[in-house]
């Protein structure tokens, strides 16, 4: 009985490994998210800071096309950060759904 227990504790143990090893995963796609969504602010930063050098008419075929990849990469960044929080809700529910089956690991997570 007790070789049984201690297989179930280390199976629960290895799954919250398995968990805790996907939420860092997420938290590098939120990471990355960040990066992404950081870009077009500076390219912005870069544009506004130079403005005075250029007239807008005259380099309007080359800001609209900028200003279109921008919103893609703010979108695209946003979509990373806000999928990779719903990722990091639901592995924190397995986790408590797994420290609620096996009292022994509720004692090494908080």
């Amino acid at each position: 009985m007790s070789d049984d227990t201690n297989k179930i504790d280390s199976i629960a143990i290895n799954e919250v490994q398995l968990i805790l090893a996907e939420k860092r995963t997420s938290l590098a796609v939120m990471r990355t998210g960040i990066a992404v969504l950081a870009l077009p602010l500076s390219v912005m930063s870069i544009l506004i800071a130079t403005s005075k050098y250029y007239n807008v008419l005259h380099v309007l075929h080359f800001l609209i096309p900028l200003g279109a990849l921008n919103f893609a990469l703010i979108v695209f960044g946003a979509y990373l950060i806000i999928r990779s929080i719903i990722r990091l809700r639901h592995y924190d529910r397995f986790i408590t759904e797994i420290k609620r089956k096996h009292s022994i690991i509720g004692e090494f997570i908080e």
